[in-house]
């Protein structure tokens, strides 16, 4: 089982990590900058993210910290981002695409999108498009993409994207996740038709205390859902540092393409991570394929899949 201490020297190798302020994200950039890592978190709260940065230049002798402004519920937001990170640096070793927001009232993004699988999957998908030439040069590139064990509970209604005709916050964010496996191994699988050296593989947390659970009963004003969920986390689920041990083996450790990581305990919701199987959903090649058309035709991005070949 993998551990915190299982993360080697890193040695100045460049981490990207969206939402890497708060959470599971904040943690694992913790880790990353003790070993050695130089960590750009790109975030959507200016204010929280400079907060973030000076905890972990405070814990850490020399931390070499950057941020980026990066908002994944708008695609202007998203390629400005990029275009900062490309002008700053030459190459990208792990991006981690760890942001995330769930169960949230109906919303939409700037660009008409659902709000959870705009910014969970086609925000992602389109920050990945754009950043791959960078992580592409790197020696051995890494796309690391944050599922969620419900993503076992979704399906992808392609007449659901980008807008449903009906809300249902739950369907969305677990069609979301799936999302983010399916987009995760179809990348892989691309990257390995292109002799690229990167790979692209995923990771869950488990249930872990992290406000991503809070945050939609809040915005809803509904203070007794707010509370049991608080409850929750406080009595089932595991701390956020052990939730992103999954995504510290998925940016550092000895792993291949398109695996799956996370917990091993009662049900996958806690403990350290081992290689795991996600739902067989997630494996389909043709809904993948579909889904990969439908996400480049609605964000505009292709991918740069030459870049980095061997």
């Amino acid at each position: 089982m993998f551990t915190a201490s299982d993360v080697p020297a890193l040695g100045g190798k460049l981490f990207v990590i969206t939402g890497g302020n708060s959470g599971i994200g904040f943690e694992a950039a913790r880790v990353l900058v003790q070993k050695g890592g130089r960590v750009v978190l790109a975030c959507r709260d200016q204010k929280k993210m400079a907060e973030a940065s000076a905890q972990l230049r405070a814990e850490a002798s020399g931390a070499d910290v950057e941020e980026v402004v990066v908002d994944l519920s708008s695609l202007a937001s998203i390629e400005r981002a990029a275009a900062e990170i490309g002008r700053r640096h030459d190459h990208v070793d792990v991006l981690i695409n760890n942001a995330g927001v769930m169960a949230l009232p109906e919303r939409s993004t700037a660009d008409g999108f659902e709000m959870q699988f705009g910014t969970n999957h086609l925000g992602h998908f389109a920050f990945t498009g754009r950043l791959l030439p960078l992580v592409s040069k790197a020696p051995n590139g890494r796309v690391v993409t944050v599922s969620s064990l419900l993503h076992r509970r979704g399906r992808i209604d392609f007449a659901a994207i980008p807008k449903p005709a009906r809300y249902d916050q739950d369907k969305q964010y677990a069609m979301s996740k799936l999302a983010n496996l399916l987009f995760t191994y179809e990348l892989h699988r691309k990257l390995r038709a292109a002799s690229s050296r990167a790979i692209a593989t995923a990771c869950h947390p488990g249930y872990s205390a992290t406000n991503l659970q809070t945050a939609g009963p809040q915005m809803k004003g509904s203070a007794a859902l707010g509370t049991v969920m608080k409850v929750m986390n406080a009595v089932v689920a595991q701390p956020a540092a052990v939730g992103a041990l999954g995504t510290l083996f998925a940016a550092t450790g000895n792993v291949e393409g398109a695996e799956y990581l996370g917990p091993t305990g009662f049900m996958e919701l806690r403990g350290a991570p081992v290689r795991g199987r996600s739902s067989r959903a997630s494996y389909d090649e043709a809904v993948a394929h579909r889904l990969w058309d439908v996400s480049e035709k609605l964000t505009g991005v292709t991918f740069d899949l030459a870049v980095g070949a061997s």
